[in-house]
């Protein structure tokens, strides 16, 4: 079974008027830490992020979606406990549905990327969630990277949850890929065919002097023995993370067997892809998508069907098909974070009512992937 971890970023927001504060410093005092992410027993990891208004929370390894999923509860937990010890709360929405300035956090890495990046570096107050999954080597990890790339941008709709962006509707169910593909190497890649022609090109990069770590859609890792995909936004709903983790093993499991089993990856250009990733990011589920085999345009509906299908194998062998189902079926009918979002503004359009619905919703109760009720609370850290 192989393993895999969330990565969550959260914003740091006043629980009244919904704007973002740059605590993320003294939150980690409040921990005991720096900037460092600290494993300590078992518990969540946190982390600082290119601004003080956000907050990483970082899951261990788990070969069980119910432990993964335990430990993003925890972990959400955690962070907002030590917010309200500082007098804010922890949001998850991938963009600031209100006007900011952000606050830069000062080290090494994010002052150059602020030399460097300027305007990009100094607005990219946006929270993501990344998905790490265990490979065996270099060489599976870029033919996996090969054979997914074009069921990524089905994942940017089902996490859509950024419609908003310095206190306008942006018109996009994930504005926040939008203001992500400004750095220079954002967005999918073409094929690489061997890691060989991968750690080339990124040595190639790096050489111009433009590139400090690639920020492509999905990588290796420099750091553990993975596969980072990184497209999607913060899911507002717990449960919609779990899902998105599920989605992503056996999508890195499913396409480790077609490399084993001969099958060449589809060579659609980038380029298209990038269209893509567009369209998924301006409607999320409530428009047309890009069929990930045609190409072309197709129903939301089709294509998130056309994903479930693709790894439905692997979700089986894994333990996970139950659980992502019943999901799938939850998003199409009750909507992502962004539709929830707009929802909320809608009620009374106030913006800031959109930041209170979106803590609640953080930290919502929720049903385990066994099906076990659980609310997220900081007792969960003890479990």
């Amino acid at each position: 079974m192989r393993t895999f971890g969330v990565e969550e970023e959260f914003l740091i927001v006043d629980p009244h008027n919904g704007t973002p504060l740059p605590l993320a410093a003294d939150l980690l005092c409040l921990h005991g830490q720096s900037g460092q992410a600290v494993d300590r027993s078992g518990q969540p990891m946190l982390a600082v992020e290119l601004h003080q208004e956000q907050l990483e929370v970082i899951t261990h390894p788990h070969s069980s979606l119910d432990g993964l999923a335990a430990e993003i509860r925890a972990g959400r937990a955690l962070a907002d406990s030590l917010a309200r010890q500082a007098g804010a709360r922890i949001a998850a929405l991938a963009t600031s549905p209100l006007a900011v300035t952000p606050h830069s956090t000062s080290n090494d890495r994010y002052d150059l990327l602020l030399e460097k990046y300027a305007l990009t570096a100094r607005e990219q107050l946006t929270c993501g969630c990344h998905v790490h999954v265990s490979v065996g080597s270099d060489e599976e990890g870029v033919a996996v990277l090969d054979r997914m790339r074009s069921w990524l941008p089905t994942l940017i709709a089902l996490s859509s949850n950024s419609p908003f962006w310095n206190g306008t509707d942006s018109g996009y169910a994930s504005f926040r890929t939008q203001a992500w593909n400004r750095w220079s190497t954002a967005g999918p890649t073409d094929v690489f065919g061997s890691a060989q022609a991968y750690h080339s090109l990124v040595a190639d990069l790096s050489d111009t002097g433009v590139v400090i770590n690639p920020d492509f859609d999905a990588r290796l890792s420099a750091r553990h023995p993975t596969v980072e995909i990184r497209v999607t936004d913060v899911c507002l709903d717990p449960r919609d993370t779990v899902l998105i983790a599920a989605l992503v093993r056996a999508l890195v499991e499913t396409a480790a067997r077609e490399w084993k089993a001969g099958q060449a990856p589809d060579m659609v250009p980038a380029v298209i892809l990038r269209q893509a990733t567009w369209q998924a990011s301006r409607w999320g589920i409530e428009g047309e998508l890009l069929h990930p085999m045609t190409h072309t345009p197709d129903t939301a509906r089709h294509v998130i069907s056309a994903l479930h299908d693709h790894v439905l194998d692997a979700l089986r062998e894994s333990g996970d098909a139950a659980y992502v189902e019943e999901s799938l079926h939850r998003i199409l009918s009750s909507g992502t974070g962004a539709s929830r979002q707009r929802q909320a503004h809608d009620r009374n359009g106030r913006l800031a009512d959109v930041v209170t619905h979106a803590i609640d919703l953080t930290h919502q109760e929720t049903t385990d992937p066994s099906g076990h009720a659980r609310t997220s609370s900081t007792a969960d850290l003890a479990a």
